[in-house]
């Protein structure tokens, strides 16, 4: 698919061919719904408490006597069924975070920009270069692409202190580079913004993740490495066949000799004794 390319005055200057399926073959939408759900609560602060009836206030000394008032049986008036009471287990603060492995966030970030282009929804930009901060700017080409009103991604290749400062005080409007992207960054906003040097170093990285993969490599932190799980076991295994190899081989005397040397031993015992 061919992406139109804009200046920063929103006029279109060239065109920018890319395959969704070059980053995401599939999509699979159970990974994105639980990366999406992971992140939104590892953002839960968790920092909510109430109080039990231990630690209401109020006495603890039964409210009327047991028979005789017709009444329903009751104790403390810090009872959780009673107004004012304690909560029944109350709640304590708590961390929702959880993480999923790596490798899936990195898929869900890839499988998330390749359906956000797919659906179209990514505008390309040559460059978002300024030389100081300037809202207006930013602004008029939120305007000129038809994103002004919509919550906007800006995504450049790298951290553009510049870029950032025009952007923060326009509403909805936030700013993440390349390597801060993942698929709760990219799927929130109603539309993208990237840079088309933003969007080849995104490419280059599911390159090189691509190519460690078709070499039995595993990648961490972008730089590929043999997987030690296996490295490790064919170096147990050759320590293994050198050991056996190395041991020298002790054979063992027939049973028979021994039972025989048994019992001249027991024999020679006696005769011993006797000379004494």
């Amino acid at each position: 698919m061919n992406l139109a390319v804009y200046d920063m005055s929103g006029k279109q200057v060239g065109s920018y061919e890319i395959d969704p399926a070059e980053l995401a073959p599939t999509v699979n939408k159970q990974l994105l719904h639980d990366a999406v759900v992971m992140y939104q609560a590892n953002q839960r602060q968790g920092t909510f408490r109430t109080k039990s009836r231990g630690e209401v206030a109020g006495s603890t000394k039964k409210l009327y006597r047991q028979k005789g008032t017709g009444n329903a049986r009751a104790g403390s008036r810090r009872s959780g069924t009673r107004r004012g009471g304690g909560r029944i287990f109350a709640k304590r603060p708590r961390d929702f975070g959880w993480r999923m492995p790596k490798k899936a966030l990195r898929a869900a970030t890839r499988m998330a920009l390749a359906a956000r282009l797919a659906d179209d929804e990514v505008k390309l930009v040559n460059g978002l270069d300024l030389a100081a901060p300037k809202t207006a700017a930013v602004a008029k080409l939120l305007k000129a692409l038809g994103i002004a009103e919509k919550t906007v991604l800006v995504s450049p290749e790298k951290h553009n202190e510049m870029l950032w400062k025009s952007a923060r005080n326009i509403e909805g409007v936030s700013v993440a580079p390349v390597a801060d992207l993942n698929a709760w960054t990219i799927l929130q906003p109603r539309a993208l913004l990237m840079t088309t040097a933003a969007i080849d170093a995104f490419r280059a990285t599911v390159a090189k993740v691509v190519a460690a993969k078709a070499a039995g490599l595993s990648v961490a932190r972008g730089v590929g490495r043999r997987t030690a799980a296996s490295k490790s076991a064919a170096a147990r295994a050759a320590a293994r066949a050198a050991a056996i190899e190395s041991k020298p081989v002790v054979s063992k005397p027939a049973a028979s000799k021994l039972a025989v040397d048994r019992k001249s031993a027991k024999r020679a015992k006696p005769a011993a004794k006797k000379e004494k």
